[in-house]
């Protein structure tokens, strides 16, 4: 009795230091966030708007749809969903009682020289037929087993996992939102390589023209061998540069391609993608917008959520469990006797108390581990939010500037568009050199190549501003949440 009562007291004791010892993780104070952008209009976020209506591209809808169903990265995202949501599923039951049919058949063979054998051996299985020492044992039945959730320990876990399946769903609409930037950036990289041999092929043709207008001139003695010669550098170069941009499409075209989840082939493109404007207006709304609009600060928080579940559940684990197990059934030596009730029929019911005594460090381990992790969610989600206000930010300011540079490109494209009228005309007057053509046509090419790049450049930006205020997860067929 001395032995068991110093169990007992241990026991109390051990529970009362653990639960003495649970104290509260710190909590990290709330990210703070400016009431405004820098340089932002007080208009609702166009992260509110589907991508069909952002771009305004039926082409460019038309891919990025493809995309969405097809593309590696969301259909694996898709599984990791699935993944979780059978998480969900298994912390659910953990919580159930559990029920289980058991068949069972099979042979036993006492020793004779044990209790087991010698009482068996004296005594009648049936009257006038002693045990024998070949014992069938057949036995058919249910069993049950359940953990009554005293403390909330498996609620806290299924929770858990309910936060860690929300989590995996924004982290889904992440990646939804970062191919629908990937492939709309693409499309418009494609667009601009286009647009850019075009624009070169055109030039090489004029040069082309004039380098066998400056062969004729040469053989009437109006040009010199060396005036050829500089005509001739300039078509070589530009071929080399057409060369260059056919590459370069290729290239873009099967990024693009790779995005779609589909091998090397034409993807249709408007002529005009870059040249038209974006179907709304380009307004980030509020900081406190984020919260809510971009998957990876959604993620965050859920996340934050289920490791303060894990924490509460580590807690929950230094105090006493239980468990009650039952079973019912029919079991006999004999398969015509299996089902004789009352004498087959057989049944049991027990219930066990479990109070961690010895194994305080584990658990102590454990809660650690827990207090650790949740600390970790915290940082990271305060990091999170964050780094999406700085990306906003940075983001209005590419808009704004690609903007004032696109406007001074056309500019200049049109003066020297110009120039080049104005020399060919000096030329054929005598009045200029064919260096001064030269040099015209070579600036109005690079102005032209310059002010695709702007185009693009402006277009990019745009699209980065729609994936910093966390746009493009939201379907054409599905309402803003």
């Amino acid at each position: 009795m001395s032995a068991r009562s110093d169990l007992v007291r241990a026991g109390a004791l051990a529970l009362l230091g653990a639960c003495a010892s649970i104290t509260h993780a710190p909590t990290p104070p709330a990210p703070l966030l400016p009431e405004a952008f820098p340089g932002g209009v007080d208009a609702p976020s166009v992260a509110q708007v589907d991508w069909a209506a952002y771009f305004a591209d039926e082409s460019l809808s038309a891919l990025l749809s493809e995309a969405l169903s097809a593309n590696f990265d969301v259909q694996a995202a898709l599984q990791r969903v699935e993944a979780a949501r059978a998480g969900v599923l298994a912390a659910t039951g953990v919580r159930l009682p559990r029920l289980d049919l058991a068949a069972g058949a099979g042979v036993r063979k006492f020793g004779l020289f044990t209790m087991d054998g010698a009482g068996n051996a004296s005594t009648d299985i049936q009257p006038g037929k002693v045990v024998p020492e070949d014992y069938p044992d057949l036995s058919l039945g249910v069993s049950a087993s359940w953990e009554p959730d005293l403390w909330g320990r498996l609620a806290k876990l299924r929770d858990s996992a309910r936060a860690q399946y929300l989590a995996s769903i924004e982290g889904t609409h992440l990646v939804v939102s970062a191919v629908v930037a990937d492939v709309a950036s693409a499309y418009f990289g494609v667009v601009a390589a286009d647009r850019s041999l075009a624009i070169l092929q055109r030039s090489l043709a004029r040069q082309e023209e004039a380098l066998e207008v400056m062969r004729v001139q040469k053989q009437a003695a109006r040009a010199t061998e060396l005036a050829v010669q500089q005509f001739e550098a300039q078509v070589a170069s530009t071929r080399a540069l057409v060369a260059q941009a056919e590459l370069t499409r290729v290239e873009l075209e099967n990024q693009l391609n790779l995005l779609l989840g589909r091998p090397p082939q034409p993807a249709p493109r408007s002529d005009a993608a870059l040249s038209g404007t974006f179907g709304v207006e380009l307004t980030a709304g509020a900081p406190s917008e984020l919260l809510r609009n971009r998957p990876d600060v959604r993620e965050a928080e859920l996340r934050l959520q289920a490791s303060r579940f894990d924490l509460e559940a580590a807690r929950a684990a230094f105090y006493p469990s239980t468990t009650i197990t039952a079973g019912a059934g029919y079991q006999a030596f004999d398969g015509r006797l299996l089902f004789r009730s009352p004498e087959s029929f057989v049944y049991s019911i027990a219930g066990g108390l479990l109070l961690p005594v010895f194994n305080r460090a584990e658990l102590q381990a454990g809660e650690q581990q827990a207090t650790a992790l949740q600390v970790q969610a915290a940082i990271e989600y305060q990091s999170v939010v964050l780094r999406a206000f700085v990306e906003v930010s940075s983001a209005l300011a590419a808009v704004e500037r690609a903007a004032q540079v696109t406007a001074e490109r056309e500019r200049r494209q049109v003066a020297l568009e110009q120039s080049v009228e104005s020399a060919n005309a000096l030329f054929g007057a005598g009045k200029a050199s064919y260096l001064d053509v030269l040099i015209a046509q070579q600036g109005a090419l690079e102005a032209e190549l310059e002010l695709v790049e702007a185009r693009l450049a402006q277009r990019n930006a745009g699209i980065a501003l729609y994936r910093a205020l966390g746009g493009g997860w939201r379907s054409a067929e599905r309402a803003p949440d």
